[in-house]
């Protein structure tokens, strides 16, 4: 006989009760909305946690590329600038035309005094400030394009010395980026943070520091304009409690000597932006320790329960800020608190009625529903491998399987057929979460096909897709049984190795991948090659107790790894 579908297992038996489920329905639904309802908003605060941490990003990033197109990193420091003036103006140019909203100005000063900056006002048009001697004021030109001429404007009334800017000070004392503390610029009335860096001269030694302004306004604009709720808040602070950017507060106001200052979250005179700052002091120590995403909610001084999400902004210079969004309950629950009183007593009226029949036919439905649900939302929160066990024949069994289907697809590199990088990272966070209890110990190998540009470049991507198929094959091959491959990146792969006691059991594993990888390669009917393969290796827990530190140790080792290779391929060559 054919099963019914589950339409007809549910409407047959409730025909004669169909009003009396409408109702109970309509009430079950006001309790699953709320219950969406809040789902949703907890997915909009860290979502809008997460887009206030990709604009910060932009501007971090603009910075650093801006840095490092006005002096590349190893590039020597002349003694003068005067005889290296045309080339440091042409870099400068080019530097603040990386991101010229918001980098748009770099400068340079020396142990000398001597200073050059280019503050740029548009694409087409600069301002170029240049001293040549320490004891003369800053002279300003326009320019018009890379190579326009000097047109002079002005001499600087106000002596400028490098050397006794607080950029140049406080990059002597360290070898990396460093920012400045957020400062009020004083023509703008703005925040604006400056990244500076020393640069070297030919013995080693400092010879002068380059530096690039930050200006906060595009930022503090972005959190303006956010679109959260009625009543919610966004803000980014650091620390010690001062804003950089809030969605309702100004970050800069005058005190009573009509000196700009900066306002701290507590001073800004909107209550619940210094309710939300009190509420999360305590728990500053814990965002400060990471990079996630943290939420929590408190009862402000109305009644109103606030739902609260923020996280750190850290960058290898120094810069801490954290970011913070909250919204009211009442904003996106509305009227649906007063209902739920209302759903209960349906709810139970209806239950009552339909109790013997509905609670064996729903329990039937539900439960897979319910694993199902979970399932879903185990995905949607980055865990992809998640088990689901439903063996059914209807609509239910038949969105199971293709939810199934969907999770190996989530889970599988399509060129390779391969795990992808999330499959990897997981089973990689999974076997580190795992060690307390079994200790058993484990090595990755990270791979990096030599010269596979070149590949592309010649042949064509196909004959590229075909080579990572190859490779691929070669590796999962030679490895053993439960040793997990998967593609990482572009031509690069990532291996698991469980259950590696000694250095000699990954060694055999690690030579039968290199035989493997340099075997020769068929590239068309009639060119064959040796590509070969970078690979480093590192062990869990010795080298690393973290998946990100076990991969830097990786891919660090792969590097050197492919250095040693073409020494080696250098050596040969010349003695051949």
């Amino acid at each position: 006989m054919k099963n019914p579908s589950l339409r007809t297992a549910l409407i047959l038996p409730y025909i004669a009760l169909v009003i009396v489920l409408a109702v109970s329905i309509g009430g079950l639904s006001y309790v699953a909305g709320s219950r969406a309802v809040l789902t949703v908003s907890e997915h909009l605060l860290t979502e809008t946690v997460s887009r206030i941490g990709q604009a910060i990003d932009r501007h971090v990033v603009g910075s650093v590329a801006t840095l490092e197109a006005a002096f590349p990193n190893g590039m020597l420091a002349p003694e003068d600038i005067e005889p290296d003036f045309n080339n440091i103006r042409t870099r400068f140019w080019i530097a603040t035309s990386l991101h010229i909203d918001p980098n748009n100005y770099v400068y340079y000063g020396n142990l000398k005094g001597q200073a050059i900056g280019l503050y740029r006002h548009s694409y087409e048009r600069g301002e170029l400030r240049l001293k040549y001697q320490a004891s003369e004021h800053r002279k300003r030109y326009s320019i018009d394009g890379i190579n326009g001429a000097l047109q002079f404007q002005s001499l600087e009334k106000n002596f400028f010395d490098p050397r006794q800017r607080p950029w140049f000070q406080a990059a002597q004392e360290t070898n990396s980026d460093i920012w400045t503390a957020v400062y009020i610029d004083f023509g703008t009335h703005d925040l604006v943070a400056t990244r500076a860096r020393r640069v070297l001269d030919q013995f080693g030694n400092m010879q002068g520091v380059v530096a690039t302004d930050m200006p906060l306004r595009a930022l503090n604009d972005f959190i303006g304009n956010l679109d959260i709720s009625a009543n919610g808040e966004a803000f980014i602070l650091e620390p010690n409690g001062l804003l950089i950017a809030s969605s309702n507060s100004p970050n800069v106001k005058q005190n009573s000597e009509g000196s700009n200052i900066r306002i701290s979250a507590e001073a800004s005179g909107y209550p619940l932006l210094t309710e939300i700052y009190q509420n999360i002091q305590p728990k500053l120590s814990q965002v400060l320790a990471g990079s996630k995403t943290e939420t929590f909610i408190f009862t402000d001084t109305n009644g109103d329960n606030i739902h609260v999400a923020f996280a750190m902004f850290k960058d290898t210079a120094g810069l801490e800020w954290i970011n913070i969004v909250a919204l009211p309950e009442r904003d996106f629950m509305g009227g649906i608190s007063a209902n739920i009183m209302r759903t209960v007593i349906l709810g139970v009226l209806a239950t009552i009625v339909v109790v013997f029949i509905g609670l064996r036919i729903f329990s039937w439905v539900t439960f897979d529903l319910k694993q199902l649900s979970l399932a879903v939302n185990q995905v949607g929160s980055g865990l992809q491998d998640s088990p689901l066990n439903i063996h059914r024949n209807d609509e239910i069994g038949t969105l199971a399987k293709c939810f199934q289907a969907m999770q190996h697809r989530l889970q599988t590199d399509h060129l390779t057929g391969l795990p992808n990088r999330h499959a990897f990272e997981q089973k990689l966070n999974t076997l580190i979460r795992q060690y307390p209890q079994n200790n058993k110990p484990f090595a990755i190998m990270f791979i990096d096909i030599n010269d596979f540009k070149s590949i592309n470049d010649r042949f064509g991507h196909d004959i590229g897709d075909k080579v990572l198929m190859e490779f691929a094959y070669r590796l999962c091959k030679y490895v053993r049984e439960d040793d997990l491959v998967a593609r990482y990146a572009g031509d690069e792969f990532v291996v698991i190795t469980e259950n590696i006691i000694t250095n000699e059991a990954l060694a055999i594993i690690r030579n039968n991948i290199e035989k493997a990888l340099s075997a020769p390669l068929q590239v068309t009917k009639t060119t064959t090659t040796n590509l070969g393969g970078a690979i480093g290796t590192a062990y869990f827990p010795e080298d690393a107790d973290n998946a990100k530190d076990l991969l830097i140790v990786a891919d660090s080792n792969m590097y050197h790894h492919k250095d040693a290779l073409k020494k080696q391929s250098t050596v040969d060559t010349v003695f051949s």
